[in-house]
């Protein structure tokens, strides 16, 4: 059988065609898994594996809730976003801690201070010091802004390990509206269980004053039950946030749009 050159021509053409289309799938075949063990199937279990990703509020065994200015709303957290109110920061003019009344007192009245209410709340296997039932020695917590496991000892040089973190912070509450609250208000926004977490000391002193637009946990995994309580203690003691302070939060409630805000009680 004679082959015309018309004929080999077009069955050449047709295999490169069929090579083609071979590698062209080869590379989406490739693509494709890339994605599943990169973005697909470990992007389902990572949050997960990265920690917890809510951390603790109250328990009402042994804590007593803290008189709030205003009720938390309820509902989406981003619904009661667009409810605070968008201004600039105010002058740090006249800011001290004291301003907020003495460090960790025993606000709710339960015989214990609110740094140990907190240690006791957020910790697993908790150890109470010889003699007493409110001092905290020890204990072990998923630690909620790294997602790490970390151990608390008491002690000179291991207490500040573990730190108590002010979810929205007091210089942050200073500049944005917390002037306006009278002392007890103050006092009461600082040892407010809402507004605590045990936390990596190391992440509360990189954390500092800052808000969400310039501080968010490394643990995304935490990140919208973090956002959704600074956003619940804002409308509680009617404190404001800046633009650039709402825009970094309704990027991380975009991923939870169902987020509900956070009741201390």
């Amino acid at each position: 059988m004679t082959v015309s050159w018309s004929d080999y021509r077009r069955a050449r053409r047709r295999s490169r065609q069929a090579w083609g289309l071979l590698a062209a799938f080869a590379v989406s075949a490739v693509a494709a898994l890339f994605w599943f063990f990169t973005a697909g199937q470990f992007a389902a279990a990572g949050p997960a594996a990265a920690g917890p990703t809510e951390a603790p509020v109250f328990d009402a065994a042994w804590m007593k809730p803290v008189a709030e200015p205003h009720p938390v709303p309820g509902g989406a957290a981003v619904s009661a976003l667009d409810g605070l109110a968008v201004k600039g920061r105010v002058p740090n003019t006249g800011y001290s801690r004291e301003a907020f009344g003495q460090a960790w007192l025993d606000v709710d009245r339960n015989g214990c201070d609110t740094r140990n209410d907190i240690l006791r709340r957020d910790l697993a296997g908790v150890i109470f010091a010889d003699g007493s039932t409110c001092k905290v020695s020890g204990g072990h917590f998923q630690e909620p802004y790294t997602g790490h496991a970390i151990e608390f000892r008491r002690g000179a040089d291991t207490s500040s390990a573990v730190q108590i973190d002010h979810v929205v912070a007091l210089g942050d509450a200073w500049q944005k509206g917390a002037q306006g609250l009278t002392p007890k208000e103050r006092q009461s926004l600082a040892n407010d269980p809402l507004n605590l977490i045990a936390a990596d000391g190391q992440a509360n002193q990189k954390k500092g004053a800052g808000d969400a637009a310039t501080w968010l946990p490394k643990n995304t995994a935490v990140r919208c039950h973090y956002v959704a309580r600074q956003i619940s203690v804002k409308a509680a003691y009617g404190l404001w946030v800046t633009a650039a302070e709402k825009d970094a939060m309704k990027k991380v409630l975009a991923s939870c749009p169902g987020q509900p805000t956070i009741t201390a009680g």
